[in-house]
């Protein structure tokens, strides 16, 4: 019997290094690297919508909060500006 590993596929093993940086080792920005090359790489598989969720996970537990809104707003004015 094969064990789990074997059975993964390529984006599910990706996904599991990525989340071993994460929470095993808690290099976060190797584990954002690895979460945004399965988003490039595979992104149509359920390890990029996983890597999507962990990427917004380790931005709120970095980026202070008043800084974030201050992107955010940034980004959707911006988006404002272009749409006229």
């Amino acid at each position: 019997m094969r064990n789990e590993t074997e059975q993964l596929t390529e984006a599910g093993k990706q996904y599991a290094e990525a989340y071993a940086a994460h929470y095993t080792t808690k290099d976060l920005h190797e584990a954002l690297k690895l979460y945004k090359a399965i988003m490039a790489e595979h992104p149509n598989t359920k390890e990029a919508e996983y890597s999507r969720t962990q990427i917004q996970n380790i931005v709120q537990s970095v980026v202070p909060k008043q800084r974030l809104l201050d992107a955010q707003v940034e980004l959707a004015l911006t988006c404002f500006r272009s749409q006229s």
